[in-house]
């Protein structure tokens, strides 16, 4: 597959610098970058691709993710703002670590709900997750297409679903029907995926949303003290 552009719906493509993540380090960005341009993409859906190519190595996901600007920038300000984060596998969440996460796959009552219920175990998972989580939390699923089901059976009402499962068995599936769900979705168009890409594109929201939220300490910070009577007062 020829690398260019990420799918990015809903949002112009504007010019200008892209935030520097913390990891990967420099200098495999400085690798990335000589070998495809990515500038001319606006800067999160710039920020997501190349954090994902950066930790898999793969510039095929130039051309295979599927982001919309808006989209990542509503989830950036929710996760700034506090938004609960809920992991498929185990395996996801420790990619997010040290950010707090919500992850029932590896739960003793995750395996009886399951049995319980007659669902998959990626399933029950689901469920109890969103149990504790409620409406509005980040989704991150890397490993489980049947979570992708789940979720998209159920109100979770997510602020954002990452879907990059990996699998020949129902994983794109999975994806094209989440994005015809009209949930907020970060995804790819084939099969590929995993743990380590579907962590790596939370981790990109997560520095942006680092970010936003320093940056508005230091302008609270900055603010001069408001008087009692306000200007003008005697």
């Amino acid at each position: 597959m020829a690398t260019g552009a990420p799918v990015v719906t809903g949002h112009p493509v504007p010019e200008g610098p892209v935030p520097r993540d913390s990891a990967p380090d420099d200098e495999s960005y400085r690798i990335l970058r000589s070998r495809i341009d990515l500038s001319r993409l606006p800067p999160l859906s710039r920020r997501v691709t190349e954090r994902v190519i950066a930790a898999s190595a793969d510039f095929d996901y130039a051309t295979d993710l599927v982001c919309d600007e808006q989209v990542l920038a509503d989830a950036v300000a929710e996760l700034a703002a506090g938004a609960a984060v809920v992991a498929d596998t185990a395996m996801v969440a420790a990619g997010i670590s040290p950010f707090p996460v919500t992850c029932k796959s590896e739960e003793t009552l995750t395996a009886r709900l399951a049995r319980t219920a007659g669902i998959s175990r990626a399933a029950a998972a689901v469920r109890l997750a969103f149990g504790q989580a409620g409406p509005g939390a980040i989704w991150v699923v890397g490993c489980e297409s049947a979570a992708l089901d789940e979720i998209m059976s159920r109100n979770v009402q997510p602020s954002l679903v990452i879907g990059l499962p990996v699998g020949f068995a129902g994983a794109a599936e999975a994806k094209d029907a989440l994005r015809a769900s009209g949930l907020p979705a970060l995804s790819n168009v084939s099969e590929k995926g995993g743990a380590a890409v579907a962590a790596a594109a939370f981790c990109a929201l997560a520095d942006a949303a680092s970010a936003m939220a320093g940056a508005a300490g230091d302008a609270d910070d900055a603010a001069p003290p408001r008087g009692d009577g306000g200007p003008g007062r005697d």
